[in-house]
């Protein structure tokens, strides 16, 4: 039976999962830290705090730091020298904020995310490897939000650039010099080499890498455990390892299920004329 036969309230949406997710916002209310500086934070003489901040317990602000109003920084929380951090972003404990690094406006990052690493970056010699210092930092543009044991590294120069409303799940790396483009979805367990660089709106669905200066065009999509290696034009779909074009991952799946039975046939074949 339909709600309204039943005397329910209903709600008639286009679009009900986003109805639902901002009747859930209604109803729900997470934790709103008071402004405070916890005792035990430890924040460096010249470190700049905005209005209404919120320092939980154990954080260190080192250096250098500016950090806007109405920042909430969760208990264990480490900022290296010279981070800035904008308006009304949310820090949760035990995350990472590397040197230089620049956070930012309405911006969330998960527990144990590491923001501003350094980068991979080893020259072989005979002697063994040599380590390539990265001087550059990490940009989050507004609105981005990091999931749970993300790393964003910061390259050897330049930087590496998260872009406006982009969001990234849990278990996501993004390696030195990387580019993303804004309202990208990255999901858990995508890796990104050195130097790739996403267009707008792009979607990388659970464990896709992508190779060493790939470069994704604006609202491609990459299904579950694509490996791309190759540039992906705008707009298009790919999947499977080395990934290929959607359309043609679908059909040699189909193939593939019939090889048993291809090779029987082939095998009839040869038999008949004599060609084994």
């Amino acid at each position: 039976y339909l709600a309204s036969n039943r005397g329910i309230g209903w709600l008639s949406s286009k679009e009900p999962r986003l109805l639902f997710a901002k009747a859930i916002a209604l109803f729900y209310q997470p934790f709103q830290a008071t402004a405070e500086i916890h005792p035990t934070s430890v924040v460096h003489p010249t470190a700049k705090l905005g209005k209404n901040v919120y320092l939980g317990a154990h954080v260190v602000v080192e250096a250098g730091v500016k950090i806007a109003d109405n920042v909430c920084i969760y208990p264990n929380v480490v900022i290296y020298p010279d981070v800035e951090i904008g308006e009304n972003t949310v820090l949760h404990a035990n995350c990472s904020i590397h040197e230089r690094s620049q956070i930012g406006k309405d911006c969330v990052i998960h527990s144990g995310a590491v923001i501003g690493g350094e980068g991979f970056g080893f020259v072989p010699t005979p002697q063994g490897w040599f380590k390539m210092q990265q001087s550059g930092k990490v940009v989050l543009e507004d609105g981005v939000e990091v999931g749970s044991n993300t790393t964003i590294d910061r390259p050897a120069v330049g930087e590496t650039r998260i872009g406006k409303n982009t969001k990234l799940d849990n278990l996501v790396h993004i390696a030195h010099g990387c580019q993303i483009g804004k309202n990208c979805a990255l999901a858990a367990q995508v890796g990104l080499a050195g130097g790739v660089k996403l267009g707008d709106n792009v979607i990388l669905a659970g464990q896709v890498g992508v190779a060493n200066q790939a470069k994704i065009g604006n609202g491609a999509i990459a299904t579950a455990q694509a490996g791309v290696h190759n540039d992906v034009a705008p707009g298009e779909i790919v999947s499977s390892s080395p990934a290929v074009p959607n359309k043609i991952y679908l059909k040699a799946s189909a193939i593939y299920k019939r090889l048993p039975e291809i090779y029987q046939s082939i095998k009839q074949m040869k038999r008949k004329f004599n060609l084994e």
